[in-house]
């Protein structure tokens, strides 16, 4: 899981993991995290973020903050992603948590995205093959889910807290009934079609 770090590791050179957590959601931010970890840091996740517990991923949550050099977060709220759409809010999200890092580094591993600006390696599933990746993805992930469970206690019609926004059968009931919330992202299908007019 550190193939993708190791050759720069090997010229001194620091890498930033870069993913976000919320791209497909219905409602609610979209959550990018960058990280930075020591060179040579041993693998020490052995599952991809999305298969985890809420539980394990909170204990891997606070080992990354005790082992990485720099952790930088970005939060794109639906307000912009309806503007400029999930593609550019995603991209801008990255930016954002890379310069929120505050510490050099040299290169960028990204999920999939390729990012203006930087040197940027992006591979595909790119949290399953990176390491510097995996920690971002559930950095974003946690954050994100901490943020859902808070507009859960505002908007307690919608159950955030369980589907943390996403398009599963419950939501798209309580969008027929209650119709979009202020943190629904209006441009998605779904919202659009329960529209209040």
């Amino acid at each position: 899981m550190i193939q993708y770090e190791i050759p720069y590791w090997e010229r001194g050179l620091l890498v930033a993991g870069v993913d976000e957590a919320g791209r497909g959601p219905l409602a609610g931010p979209i959550v990018a995290c960058a990280v930075i970890l020591p060179p040579f840091t041993e693998p020490f996740i052995d599952k991809d973020s999305k298969k985890m517990t809420q539980e394990e991923r909170e204990k891997f949550f606070e080992i990354i903050k005790s082992k990485a050099l720099a952790i930088g977060t970005a939060v794109v709220d639906s307000t912009l992603i309806d503007k400029i759409g999930i593609a550019q809010a995603n991209k801008i999200a990255f930016k954002r948590a890379l310069e929120d890092l505050n510490h050099e580094f040299h290169v960028v591993i990204s999920d999939y995205l390729s990012i203006e600006g930087y040197n940027c390696v992006p591979l595909v599933k790119g949290d399953e093959k990176s390491l510097s990746c995996a920690c971002a993805s559930i950095v974003a992930k946690v954050l994100r889910d901490r943020i859902m469970e808070h507009y859960h206690k505002l908007f307690p019609n919608y159950n955030f807290a369980k589907h943390k926004g996403y398009a599963t059968r419950e939501h798209i009931e309580a969008l027929k009934t209650y119709k979009e919330s202020p943190i629904h992202r209006k441009s998605f299908f779904p919202v659009r079609q329960f529209k209040l007019f």
